[in-house]
C-alpha cells in the first residue's frame, strides 16, 4: 500500500509559536525514549517517527505499526504545576486526541481511562498513551492507528480510523489538529496551576469518558487486579473503583470493560 510520508514543513509552518521543536524521523527505536534521553530538549519538543520498532506500551507490552500507517509520535513536557496534579497529563493527553480525531475525522471516539482511544460504542482501540516521567520532565507518547488494515493490527481488540469509517485522512493535517488541541488543553490546565475542576478539563475528560458507569476489571500488576463499578474520576484523575468492600481509588492500571451482569 502506497502511504503518504508526513510534511515537516507544514508541521512546523501551522504549530510555531506553540511547540518548541518538531522533528520527523524515518524510523527509531521508541520516540518516548529517545526524548527522555535528550534531557536538554527544550518544553514542548516533539518527535515524530514514520516507523518505531520497538514501540512499548503498559506492562511493557510491545506496539508495532506499519511505516507510515498511523501517527506515532512523544511530546516533551516541563509542567509548571504543582507535581501532586501531573497525573492529569495523560488523561489531558488522551482527551485532546478524543476532541481532535472525532472533530477531524468524524469518527466517533471515547476515552478509556486513563488514556486508550476508542471506536465508540464498544468499538476496537484506535490508540494508546504512554507518559513516563524523569526529574522535571514528562514524555507522553501516543500511537495512533490511521490507515492500518485488519490484517496489519497487532491483535483482535484494535482498530483503525480507516476500518471505522473515516475517509481519507491527510496525516499532516490531523496531527496538526491533534497537537493543537493538547495544546490548548495544557494551555487551560497550566493556567489554572493544574486545577483541572478550575479549568473545565475534568468535567470535559469524564463527558468523553466511556469507562465511568460500567462495570470493569483493573489490572494493577501481572498478578494482582480488581473488580467493581467504575463511578467517576477524582480531583487527581484517579479512577475510583465502587467494589463490595468499598471504594477504591485508582491511579494506575489497564481497565477492561466488562458487560453488565
Amino acid at each position: 500500500m502506497e502511504r503518504a510520508p508526513l510534511d515537516p514543513t507544514r508541521l512546523q509552518d501551522a504549530l510555531a509559536g506553540r511547540w518548541g521543536r518538531i522533528r520527523v524521523v524515518e524510523e527509531t527505536a521508541s520516540t518516548n525514549a529517545d526524548l527522555l534521553a535528550d534531557s536538554a530538549a527544550p518544553d514542548r519538543t516533539v518527535l515524530v517517527a514514520e516507523h518505531q520498532v520497538s514501540g512499548r506500551g503498559r506492562f511493557d507490552r510491545r506496539w508495532d505499526s506499519p511505516a507510515r500507517a498511523g501517527l506515532t509520535f512523544s511530546m516533551l513536557l516541563r509542567p509548571t504545576v504543582p507535581l501532586v496534579n501531573w497525573g492529569w497529563l495523560p488523561l489531558l493527553a488522551g482527551l485532546g486526541l478524543h476532541e481532535a480525531v472525532t472533530e477531524h475525522t468524524g469518527v466517533v471516539t471515547s476515552v478509556k481511562w486513563p488514556n486508550d482511544l476508542l471506536a465508540h460504542p464498544d468499538g476496537g482501540k484506535l490508540a494508546g498513551i504512554l507518559a513516563q516521567s524523569v526529574g522535571d520532565v514528562v514524555v507522553v507518547g501516543i500511537g495512533l492507528n490511521v490507515t492500518t488494515t485488519a490484517t496489519e493490527l497487532p491483535v483482535e481488540t484494535a482498530t483503525s480510523l480507516a476500518l471505522a469509517g473515516a475517509g481519507e485522512v491527510d496525516r499532516t493535517e490531523l496531527l496538526t489538529a491533534i497537537l493543537r488541541r493538547i495544546d490548548a488543553r495544557v494551555a487551560q490546565w497550566t493556567d489554572c496551576v493544574g486545577d483541572a475542576a478550575a479549568c473545565g478539563l475534568a468535567a470535559a475528560y469524564r463527558s468523553a469518558c466511556s469507562t465511568i458507569g460500567r462495570p470493569v476489571r483493573v489490572v494493577l500488576t501481572g498478578d494482582e487486579d480488581a473488580r467493581g463499578d467504575a463511578v467517576d474520576v477524582d480531583e487527581l484523575g484517579r479512577l475510583v473503583l465502587r467494589t463490595d468492600a468499598g471504594d477504591q481509588f485508582i491511579g494506575a492500571g489497564d481497565v477492561e470493560h466488562l458487560r453488565p451482569a
